[in-house]
C-alpha cells in the first residue's frame, strides 16, 4: 500500500531550523503525488560576523544533521532531500561524497544534496565550462564552493559572497540586491557560461528563472537544482513551468 497523498514518493527534507525559504520553495515545486516532510536541524541563529564564526555555525549544523535524519525517517520517506548547502561543499568533491555516504548509511535511503545537484544541473544544460556563483556566505565558505566546482570540472571565473550577518538574515536579502549581483557576476557576458546561486535560505528560485531570460544563459538556484535532482532520481519527469529551464526542459 502507498501513502494516500504521497503515492508517488514521500520526501524527507532536512534543513536548518533557522531556514525559512526551503520549505515554501520545495512546496512550490512539488508535483501531485509527492509529499515533503520537513525535519529541522537544530541551529542557533548564529551571528556570522567573521569567517571564524560562520564556519563555527556551519559545524554546529553539520554535527546535528544525523539527529534530523533519524527524526524524519520515522515517517518512512522514500528519499531524502538536503535543504542546506554549505556542508555539502566542504572538503571539495571528496567531502561531498563523504557527507552523502554518512547520511545514506544512517537513513538507509538515498539523498539529493546541493553540491551534487548543482553539478548535475550544469551538465544537464550542456556546454557549460565557465561559471560564476553567488552565496550568502563568507570568503572561507566561498573558497570551499570554488574548490568543489573546480574539482568537478568547471572553471570558476568569479564569485560573490554577501556576508549575511545571521542565518535568518539570509532570507531577508531583497530581489533588487540579488538582481544587481547577478549583473555583476555576468560581467560582459562573454566569459561566463552559467551562474549558480548557493545557500538555500537565499530566495532565488523565481529570480533565477527570470534572469535566464534577460541574461540569455543558465541561472541555477540551488533549491531548484536540488529538488529537480530528487524528482529525476526517483523517475518523476514532470515538467514544471514558470520556475526556470531546468524544471521545464530537463
Amino acid at each position: 500500500m502507498r501513502d494516500v497523498l504521497g503515492w508517488r514518493r514521500k520526501f524527507g527534507v532536512i534543513g536548518p531550523s533557522t531556514n525559512t525559504i526551503v520549505q515554501p520553495d520545495f512546496e512550490m515545486m512539488r508535483p501531485p503525488g509527492v509529499t515533503n516532510h520537513y525535519s529541522r536541524i537544530f541551529t542557533p541563529n548564529a551571528r556570522a560576523i567573521s569567517n571564524e564564526s560562520f564556519m563555527a555555525g556551519i559545524n554546529v549544523i553539520g554535527d546535528n544533521v544525523l539527529d534530523a535524519v533519524r527524526g524524519v525517517m520515522t515517517c518512512e520517506p522514500d528519499y531524502l532531500v538536503m535543504g542546506m548547502s554549505s556542508v555539502t561543499f566542504n572538503g571539495g568533491a571528496a567531502g561531498a561524497d563523504a557527507f552523502v555516504a554518512k547520511v545514506e548509511k544512517e537513513a538507509g535511503v538515498k539523498i539529493s544534496v546541493g553540491s551534487h545537484s548543482s553539478t548535475a544541473a550544469l551538465k544537464a544544460y550542456g556546454g557549460v565550462k565557465r561559471i560564476a556563483f553567488i552565496s550568502p556566505y563568507y570568503p572561507v565558505a566561498n573558497a570551499e564552493v570554488r574548490r568543489y566546482f573546480t574539482e568537478s570540472g568547471f572553471e570558476v571565473v568569479r564569485d560573490i559572497c554577501l556576508q549575511c550577518k545571521s542565518w535568518t538574515g539570509i532570507a531577508e536579502v531583497p530581489p533588487d540586491v540579488l538582481r544587481e549581483k547577478l549583473i555583476e557576476l555576468n560581467g560582459d557576458g562573454k566569459d561566463v557560461d552559467a551562474i549558480v546561486q548557493v545557500g538555500t535560505n537565499l530566495s532565488m528560485v523565481r529570480l533565477a528563472a527570470a534572469a535566464e531570460m534577460w541574461l540569455g544563459k543558465p541561472v541555477i538556484a540551488i533549491n531548484t537544482a536540488t529538488y529537480w535532482h530528487a524528482l529525476r532520481a526517483n523517475g518523476i519527469m514532470d515538467k514544471i513551468p514558470g520556475l526556470g529551464r531546468l524544471l521545464e526542459e530537463f
